[in-house]
């Protein structure tokens, strides 16, 4: 089960930069696509071969994670396909995004509240970490997430392409003062698990 205490979402802002409508907030990322040679290179991967009528269709149709309201802090993610997950069932997805981040800032990644707390939809993770310099990695930072249907209930749960299954979050970030991290990111997951 997972726990989100520690993070409550408590999100200190060292500076302030002044953005559309007036609102203070720090701008410090942006979303992207990989480019459709990554992306249908790694939903072949993912899925098997595809035609490319078909990886086109779902490529174009890729929406940019954005924010429901002025006030949210999660950047919805979106399904880019429709799929059916079935009780204790996961899928593994290409988002076909990428994001760049300032140095001293992560974006967490989390299940839809709404999706966990109805239907025990959560991400396989139940939080991931997607560092700065993964934007740099060699699949082009592309951004996956495997979510798992937890439920008990033998309900399936329908996601629709197009509708929010995960949210990310941006958060800043320290090191300890003995720090000596000095590497460079190459791969993509499980790249840096290396002491």
């Amino acid at each position: 089960m997972c726990t989100f205490g520690l993070f409550s979402m408590v999100i200190v802002l060292l500076y302030t930069k002044e953005i559309e409508g007036g609102r203070n907030m720090q701008a410090i990322a942006t979303f992207e696509k990989v480019s459709f040679t990554q992306f249908k290179k790694d939903w072949v991967q993912t899925f098997g071969a595809t035609s490319e009528q078909k990886l086109k269709e779902i490529y174009e149709a890729i929406l940019l994670p954005k924010r429901a309201t002025k006030s949210s802090a999660g950047y919805d993610i979106f399904a880019p396909i429709s799929f059916v997950l079935n009780p204790q069932k996961e899928i593994f997805l290409p988002t076909g995004i990428r994001c760049h981040m300032d140095e001293g800032w992560t974006m967490l990644l989390f299940s839809r509240s709404g999706l966990g707390t109805k239907f025990y939809v959560r991400l396989a993770t139940c939080v991931s970490v997607i560092d700065g310099d993964y934007y740099y990695a060699n699949n082009e930072g592309h951004i996956f997430i495997k979510v798992r249907n937890e439920s008990t209930q033998n309900v399936p749960v329908e996601i629709s392409a197009g509708s929010g299954f995960a949210q990310g979050v941006f958060v800043p970030f320290g090191v300890t003062t003995n720090d000596t991290a000095d590497g460079e990111r190459v791969g993509g997951f499980g790249s840096t698990t290396k002491a």
